[in-house]
């Protein structure tokens, strides 16, 4: 069975982009809207690892990622932020939140696989 990834990010464009990179790469994605859709998706399958954008409506993703970590079967599932935040104080919140790695966007696809490949739970 393969690895399953989570992509949350309100762009439909977005997700079909990193979508593809990751299918390419073997992995299964799941999509998320927004952090409230995404956590509706979280229902105790596994989750390998979670690339989620900063700024969404609905629930932008550092109050996703806090929700996501206090989920007992996600509490290690690593995340990484793909965003054009680059603002320090969002990165230490990013961290503080649980976040693993900071990816910014535009990006190439081939860093967001190098960080997956690296963050991904067996």
């Amino acid at each position: 069975m393969g690895k399953t990834i989570m992509v949350v990010d309100d762009s439909a464009s977005l997700r079909q982009v990193v979508g593809i990179a990751l299918k390419s790469a073997g992995y299964d994605v799941i999509e998320g809207r927004d952090g409230l859709d995404a956590l509706s998706k979280c229902t105790g399958q596994k989750i390998n690892l979670v690339v989620c954008d900063v700024n969404m409506p609905n629930m932008d993703g550092i109050t996703f990622v806090r929700q996501f970590k206090q989920l007992p079967n996600y509490r290690f599932t690593p995340v990484i932020m793909l965003t054009t935040e680059t603002q320090e104080s969002k990165k230490i919140e990013g961290k503080e939140a649980g976040a693993k790695a900071w990816v910014v966007k535009p990006f190439k696809p081939e860093v967001l696989l190098n960080a997956v490949q690296k963050l991904v739970l067996p």
